[in-house]
């Protein structure tokens, strides 16, 4: 399987345990495209977000958690998903994806 993750419709994003970005698929790079795109690897993910989304990134890096929300921003909306990866069953990073979201979104409750 070679580069899924150029091949999807969201963007995701990868750092180091310091933040540094280790990769962001194709989606990620036009999303991020006004701040260098995928020449952002490399550089700190703390540099490219202002606070108070700063100090959460630190601490999310310091004590592992995942955190999740949706955004809505020129009228496209989005869920933003950010979670720690584990490398050997210890927190490495972070993993964020990104992903539009239809303005009607089906919501079903499954029963078991």
């Amino acid at each position: 399987m070679d580069n899924w993750k150029d091949g999807v419709n969201f963007a995701v994003t990868v750092c180091d345990a310091d933040g540094k970005i280790l990769e962001m698929n194709a989606k990620a790079g036009a999303t991020f495209a006004k701040s260098g795109g995928g020449l952002l690897v490399g550089k700190s993910l703390l540099d490219c977000h202002p606070e108070p989304s700063k100090s959460k990134l630190k601490k999310m890096l310091a004590e592992p958690y995942t955190n999740a929300y949706t955004i809505e921003k020129n009228g496209v909306k989005k869920l933003i998903y950010q979670t720690p990866w584990l490398k050997d069953g210890r927190p490495a990073g972070l993993v964020e994806l990104s992903l539009e979201l239809p303005a009607e979104l089906p919501h079903f409750v499954r029963k078991p």
